[in-house]
Order: structure tokens, then C-alpha cells, then sequence
């Protein structure tokens, strides 16, 4: 845990920031001392949940992490926080051959390398329905669908008019027809030649709301802003998608961006935006329909004011309330849902849907929930998990600030190590919060694991979150900025998850072994089944384009084979039923052994076969 000098350690360099920024730093900003001394050490009320899950027993949920720069999906079961498996979307991956065969960059289009952010799930009536997952690439702004029976990505789709694609989230109900995406960099639209007198001019930048058909992975359209848009939400009703935005000013460098005493939750009305393309209010840019949602220009949008540079925005369970986290502000605005029709028809300012801005501490970010009536945010400058209560918060917000003084909604304070970014509860993105486990996703671990070079790994915290006080039971280290996750039910995962593909999915599976010239493309055809390849013996010729088609006939469920070539930089892996393919060059002469990577059998090293390239 840590101490008290490294609070006001934080606090200091708040400050110090704070001054630069411009920002108020009276006594508004000071921490309340009895909340954010509270410790948690003594644990939770009751009985303690226990995070060891025992041989031959399963973790109780599906951790799903965004991997970061690695371009990845990893699966952490959770309470164990043991890494499962990788799922590689955007990255080039020898494990299982993911930017190497064919299937893979046929996805990839050439670019493999990755930033992945958020990761979601697909949703029927506000629960995970167990179909698909989401997950956005802020590097090369790309989308992409894992299938969760395969947990394989089978669609990747790359998004025009917009870099940083950031914020994502699926529609919660009725089911996920759409998902959206935000561009966090505002660039000129279009960004090319033909509008090149944009480029030095950013008050010609522009933000964009993208809408994503889920099933047929294609943009719907692209509601155009002027402001920047960063996380994302969508509500319980299926009526609205939101945004935070921290640039309004439309500036290029910090100071720019910091100029504004406040910025925005923009919130999209999606009936609107229908009937808007219903009505072909649209104009077309690289084969995208935009719509106009700009302030003053359009009825598509409305923009809640809040403070100041926020980046959350998070919906609580009950479907209530949209909760912003101001970045450079000490407090949250919890934005009352049901006030947004009014807002919109003109009978409420935008502002009226706000019903507190309650004190949570120095830094704020992102907020999940315990489906008990709390809210819990993480608070980078302090290094915080505070738990406080929604309707506490707002029953003092009415009693002016007299009753805000002793900050009555907060209920905990649990200090980290350090520096948290997403903060996440079991099931908290749906309205079966079960208030359970919480993570906090952890930047800095400091001295927390023995030292590993330069490159230090981040922390994962777990902490049961079943009693009044937040009570932390395990460190993770993870690997190089996972960001963020979700943790799901197990049962609402692991009856979809087949443990073999089905074979003839794949309309190249192979049944029998061939060998086909046609001029100098030679089709090989192979089978798997350990120890044995199809064939013992493939010749080619120098310069001749080679597809490998193989597919695994073991049937045993956790049964791989693996594929490799020998110097030529190929390496895959086949599941049980599996098929997968390679195209390359036999730019080498001589005699080059393909062998089975995967340890299949006790005659695995047998398991090989000469792939001849003659002159």
C-alpha cells in the first residue's frame, strides 16, 4: 500500500500542474483528509472472498484485456488473474501463425502492427449475449470482431475519415446492431490533397462519431463534429451513444487544449440520425455518408458542459446515469439520462441534465459500479480507487455547498500502486453489476516485482469489493499497457466456446493430400494427424510461388499441430479441425525440413517431412 508521503507526492505535482493549466486551486481542490487516509487492510465486512482457484477447480470469470501496444486480446481468468490465452487481432503472432497465413492477412492488409484500447462484448438486453467481442486499433484505426465460439477475429474493418480511433462501445439494447467508434485526433475532412488548404488551418479539423453495422462490419455513417471525441458509452435504451470530449478549443498543443474552463459530453440521438438518413441529409466522403452534428448546425446533437478535459464517461447499471471524469478537474458529473428527451426537444438547457458534480480527488479518469448504488473511480494523480455513492452524491449536490462540505458520498478510499488508468467490476458494463471483483489497471508498478531492464511492467490490482470497504487481495504484473478490460460470467461465456472448429467452414479444408502444378504455382495439399503428415516429400523449383494448404484431423480437443518451415520464415499452428494456409516464394535451393512445432505425441520430433526446392 502506499503511504502518505506518496499521496502528497501527488498531490504536489497536481498542483504544480494545476497552476500551469491556469486551473482554480483554492480550497475546492483540497483532498478531504479522514476520506483519502482511509485504509482498507482490515477487509470487508463478513466473510472474505477468497482469489485462489485450486487445481481442477475454474476461475468464475472471463477476463477480457485489451493488449496494448502489443495489438492483442488477452483472457485473465478472474479471481485467479492467471493469463489464459492471447488472442492476436492486430499484431504479426508465431504462436499461432496470426500474420503469416494466408486467412490472417487477408484481415491485416499489410499492417500488423496494433494499439488496442477497449474491448467490449456483444449484448442482448443490456447482458452479454456471448457472441462477439469488439476491439478498436487507435494506431492504424481499425475495428475488429472476435468470434467467441472460436475466439479467433474473423472481420477487421478499417475506418476512413478518422485517426485515434479511440472510444468504442455495441449498442446494450435490444441487442448490438450497431457499435461505435470516436476519432480522439480531429484532421481535415477529407485529409488529402483535394483539401489541402485545410492542412495548416485546424479550425478546419474535425471530430467524427462513427456508427458500425455489428454483423456486417461496415460503416453506417459518420456523424461529423468539431470537437475531438474520446471514450464512448451507449445507453440502456438503445436511444443514445455519447462521447467525452477534451478539445473543444481545436488545439494542437497542450496549452491549447487547456484553454477552456470546461468541455463537453456530446450525446448522439440515434432516431434523429435515422431519420436524417432516411431523409439523405448526407454527403458522401470516401464512400462514407456524414452527417452534419456540429453545434449550431445540427439537431443530431447535444453537448452537456463539464469539466474540464474529461475522459470516462460510464453508464451505471440501473441505466440512470452517464458518469464523466474530469481529467485536470477533482470531481465527476453524474448526467441524469432521463432528462436527455427533454434536453433535445428544447424544454431543459443541456446543463439541467446534470445532478452533481461531486468531489472524488486529484485526476479522475474512469468509473465502474458495484450494482449496489456505488460508484467506484480510479484517480490518477492520488493513485486511488474511491468508492462513493450516486445517490448520496446527488442528494447533497440539492443541499447546496454546505452539504457537500464533508463529502458524504464517499464511502472508501483504497490506495495503488500507481498512477490507475481503467478501473473495471465484474459484470459493471451491464445491468447485472454483481459487485463482486474490481481491477485496477495499474501503470507504474514501482518495486513491486524484482527488476526486469528498462521496460518495467505494469500492475493489476485485485480487490473484493463485496463489503462497504474495498479490500485488495492480489498483484498481477502484466505486460506493457493492457488499458483496459471487461470481466464476464463465466456461464455466459463458456457454453458458446466450441472446443473444435467446424471443418468445412474453411472451403479449402483438405481431405485428401495433393500435390498441383499449374504453370509455376504449386498448390500442396496436406493433412495432420500426429505424428504424421499427409505427405513425407514436396519438390518445387526455384521461383516458384508455393500455397501450403493444411488441416489437422486430430480429433482429440486439445490436440494442435504445429507447421514450420525451415529458413523460410514460416510458422503456424492448426487446432483440432483446423485449417490454415500460406503463400510464399521458394526463393532457396536445397532441402528444407517442415516439422511439427506443437509437442503432439511421443514421436513429435518425428513428425517431419523434406520440402525440396530443386534448380
Amino acid at each position: 500500500m502506499s503511504d502518505k508521503k506518496s499521496i502528497k507526492f501527488n498531490r504536489r505535482n497536481f498542483l504544480k500542474f494545476a497552476g500551469v493549466a491556469g486551473l482554480a486551486t483554492g480550497a475546492g481542490v483540497m483532498l478531504p483528509k479522514d476520506a483519502l487516509m482511509a485504509r482498507s487492510e482490515k477487509g470487508s465486512k463478513g466473510k472474505k472472498m477468497s482469489f485462489d482457484v485450486h487445481p481442477g477447480q475454474l476461475d468464475d470469470y472471463y477476463g477480457f484485456w485489451s493488449g496494448g501496444h502489443s495489438g492483442e486480446i488477452r483472457i485473465i481468468g478472474v479471481p485467479s488473474m492467471r493469463e489464459i490465452h492471447r488472442i492476436p487481432v492486430f499484431n504479426k503472432e508465431c504462436g499461432s501463425g496470426w500474420g503469416i497465413t494466408n486467412e490472417s492477412k487477408k484481415l491485416l492488409r499489410g499492417k500488423d502492427a496494433g494499439d488496442t484500447h477497449h474491448v467490449h462484448g456483444s449484448y442482448k438486453d443490456g447482458v452479454y449475449d456471448g457472441k462477439y467481442l469488439f476491439v478498436n486499433d487507435k494506431l492504424n484505426n481499425r475495428v475488429a470482431r472476435i468470434r467467441i465460439d472460436y475466439m479467433e477475429v474473423d472481420r477487421i474493418l478499417e475506418v476512413p475519415n478518422i485517426q485515434g480511433a479511440h472510444g468504442l462501445f455495441p449498442q446494450r439494447y435490444p441487442k448490438t446492431d450497431w457499435v461505435v467508434v470516436n476519432s480522439e485526433f480531429q484532421t481535415p475532412v477529407p485529409n488529402n490533397a483535394s483539401n489541402s488548404a485545410a492542412f495548416n488551418n485546424p479550425q478546419e479539423y474535425y471530430g467524427m462519431h462513427t456508427i458500425i453495422d455489428a454483423e456486417r462490419m461496415a460503416v453506417v455513417c459518420q456523424i461529423q463534429v468539431d470537437e475531438n471525441c474520446d471514450l464512448a458509452a451507449t445507453d440502456y435504451k438503445g436511444k443514445y451513444s455519447m462521447c467525452t470530449s477534451y478539445n473543444i478549443e481545436k488545439g494542437v498543443t497542450i496549452s491549447e487544449m487547456l484553454a477552456s474552463d470546461f468541455d463537453y459530453l456530446i450525446v448522439f440521438n440515434w432516431e434523429r440520425i435515422r431519420k436524417a438518413m432516411a431523409a439523405g441529409k448526407y454527403k458522401t466522403i470516401n464512400g462514407v455518408k456524414i452527417l452534419d452534428g456540429r453545434m449550431g448546425k445540427s439537431d443530431l446533437t447535444l453537448r452537456i458542459p463539464v469539466p474540464k478535459n474529461p475522459h470516462g464517461v460510464n453508464i451505471s447499471p440501473d441505466g440512470k446515469y452517464a458518469v464523466c471524469c474530469g481529467k485536470v478537474s477533482p470531481t465527476t458529473t453524474v448526467v441524469e439520462l432521463d432528462r436527455l428527451d427533454d434536453a433535445f426537444a428544447g424544454k431543459i438547457k443541456p446543463e439541467d441534465c446534470i445532478v452533481a458534480n461531486p468531489f472524488i480527488g486529484l485526476g479522475p479518469l474512469h468509473t465502474t459500479f458495484d450494482g449496489r448504488g456505488n460508484a467506484i473511480t480510479s484517480v490518477f494523480i492520488d493513485s486511488t480507487n474511491v468508492k462513493w455513492n450516486i445517490a448520496k452524491a446527488i442528494e447533497a449536490e440539492k443541499g447546496g455547498e454546505e452539504a457537500k462540505k464533508s463529502n458524504p458520498h464517499i464511502v472508501d478510499v483504497l490506495d495503488v500502486h500507481y498512477q490507475v488508468g481503467h478501473i473495471m467490476a465484474t459484470m459493471a458494463e451491464t445491468k447485472e453489476a454483481d459487485g463482486k471483483w474490481l481491477v485496477s489497471l495499474n501503470k507504474i508498478s514501482k518495486d513491486r516485482y524484482i527488476n526486469v531492464g528498462p521496460l518495467k511492467p505494469e500492475n493489476d490490482q485485485l480487490s473484493d469489493i463485496t463489503g462497504e470497504k474495498i479490500r485488495h487481495v492480489h498483484d498481477s504484473p502484466t505486460y506493457i499497457e493492457p488499458h483496459d478490460c471487461i470481466m464476464v460470467r463465466r456461464e455466459l461465456i463458456e457454453p458458446h466456446v466450441k472446443h473444435r472448429v467446424e471443418m468445412f467452414e474453411h472451403p479449402l479444408a483438405v481431405t485428401k493430400n495433393s500435390v498441383e502444378r499449374k504453370g509455376n504455382h504449386v498448390t500442396v495439399r496436406m493433412t495432420a494427424n500426429a505424428p504424421l503428415f499427409g505427405l513425407q516429400e514436396v519438390r518445387a523449383k526455384k521461383g516458384d510461388k508455393v500455397t501450403l494448404i493444411v488441416t489437422n484431423h486430430d480429433e482429440i480437443v486439445d490436440l494442435s499441430n504445429g507447421v514450420a518451415i525451415s529458413n523460410y520464415n514460416i510458422n503456424f499452428v492448426l487446432g483440432p479441425f483446423q485449417t490454415k494456409s500460406v503463400t510464399f516464394k521458394a526463393d532457396k535451393e536445397g532441402v528444407f525440413w517442415i516439422y511439427c512445432t506443437n509437442f503432439c505425441h511421443a514421436l513429435h520430433l518425428e513428425m517431419r517431412m523434406r520440402f525440396i526446392v530443386e534448380v
